[in-house]
């Protein structure tokens, strides 16, 4: 019996997760795959020397994505089977950056409530009463 207890007490407890960090993760795991760039579709000739497509003017359908990598802009061509995803992930890429904006006051609402004012109209109410009864020396 000795043995089980120091076995199970030796077992660390998980750290509690605050609860604005449990909600970001909850939305964040809904946005995979995430992506923050852009898609574009582009008409590009082909380098086919007799094709009636460039030759006419109309030319090749292409789709490109767009990133910033190391601080510059980057473009890459996007197989067509990989639009939709790609789409998908740009969309949950800018949920994730209107997540991420919303964080900033959730996180100081959350301080807030456990940390309560030590200044302010409500501390600065109180101090005042106090002095009113108070003689002045």
């Amino acid at each position: 019996m000795h043995t089980l207890h120091a076995i199970f007490s030796g077992v660390k407890q998980k750290k509690q997760i605050p609860p604005a960090q449990q909600r970001l993760w909850k939305k964040l795991q809904a946005c995979w795959p995430a992506l923050k760039g852009s898609l574009a579709q582009v008409w590009k000739p082909c380098i086919r020397p007799n094709c009636r497509a460039c030759a006419s003017g109309k030319k090749h359908p292409n789709h490109l994505l767009a990133f910033t990598q190391n601080g510059r802009r980057r473009c890459l061509y996007v197989p067509v089977e990989m639009v939709p995803t790609l789409k998908r992930a740009l969309a949950n890429g800018r949920r994730v950056e209107q997540v991420l904006y919303e964080m900033g006051p959730a996180l100081l609402q959350e301080y807030r409530i456990r940390n309560p004012a030590q200044t302010g109209p409500a501390v600065a109410l109180k101090r005042s009463s106090a002095k009113k009864g108070s003689p002045k020396s």
